[in-house]
């Protein structure tokens, strides 16, 4: 009886209980935060709406900083995972017979929370971690606090250092499974066509791993622009990245700040959401 229904009504009844907690939670949520930001109050005397929450956005020195902040960030974060995971994907594919036990490695960052790397690296990278009290050792710092500020200061390098532990292994997980059988095989026909290591790399290797590069970028992206937790924990209270500004304006007691975190979060969520629609593109056109 199943086969009888339609293949397309089948996969519709199979995805709508998973499609109903997203439409209902996020959906839900994200109305509720747009109607919030236009200056409705609940539990308070009706107000007129508008955009005056978004005006004020515009205005404030502070949300503009934030948002350079926050995707200058996710770019050198994006860019750095992307080089890296690449870089540790090719040489683990490279290795032969012990290509399983390093491409075992790493995977071993990604089960591990983002708020324990953003931890780690406090330890290591801080004033006070463990890499400014072997500088101090060594001689090469007068003391470990004239170790230079690499966590809560204004690039917000301790921030891009933990995204990179976390998300360059994730970049070089998906390279290697995109480096199949297939591209074996195209890589040693183009070796028995004289091509030399480059131009096997160049013409072959890269070529293959591009979609899965893009769209692993895509994805890493999105997440560092929208992640709160390791921003709080190493950057600084200013110039702070738009989803903590939007926390700090959400748990301000006066309730005539709450337009400006359901702003702030709207903005967070459009640049998220650029972001998926850029996936969606790119896997469409590179699937061709």
């Amino acid at each position: 009886m199943i086969t009888r229904i339609p293949r397309g009504l089948r996969i519709a009844l199979l995805l709508t209980p998973a499609l109903a907690v997203v439409v209902l939670l996020f959906g839900g949520g994200l109305l509720q935060a747009l109607a919030q930001s236009l200056g409705h109050r609940p539990f308070l005397p009706p107000a007129p709406l508008g955009f005056d929450a978004y005006r004020e956005l515009a205005a404030d020195p502070a949300v503009r900083a934030s948002v350079g902040l926050t995707v200058r960030v996710g770019l050198v974060s994006t860019a750095g995972a992307a080089v890296l995971g690449t870089a540790a994907a090719l040489l683990v594919a490279s290795l032969g017979r012990t290509r399983r036990g390093f491409a075992a490695l790493l995977q071993v960052t990604l089960p591990v929370p983002h708020i324990v790397a953003a931890l780690a690296v406090t330890l290591l990278l801080s004033q006070s971690g463990t890499v400014s009290r072997l500088a101090h050792a060594a001689g090469l710092i007068a003391e470990p606090a004239g170790f230079p500020a690499l966590t809560q200061d204004a690039f917000g390098w301790g921030i891009v250092a933990s995204y990179l532990w976390k998300e360059a292994p994730f970049v070089a997980v998906v390279v290697l499974a995109a480096l199949s059988g297939r591209v074996a095989a195209l890589t040693d026909a183009a070796r028995v066509l004289g091509a030399n290591r480059w131009q096997r790399v160049r013409h072959v290797v890269l070529p293959a791993v591009a979609p899965a590069v893009g769209a692993a970028s895509v994805l890493v992206f999105a997440f560092t622009v929208g992640s709160y937790e390791v921003p709080f924990l190493l950057g600084r209270p200013f110039p702070a990245t738009l989803p903590v500004l939007a926390y700090e304006q959400f748990r301000d007691p006066d309730l005539a700040a709450r337009p400006l975190a359901m702003a702030l979060a709207l903005v967070t969520a459009l640049l998220t959401g650029a972001c998926v629609a850029a996936y969606v593109a790119l896997t469409r056109r590179l699937s061709r």
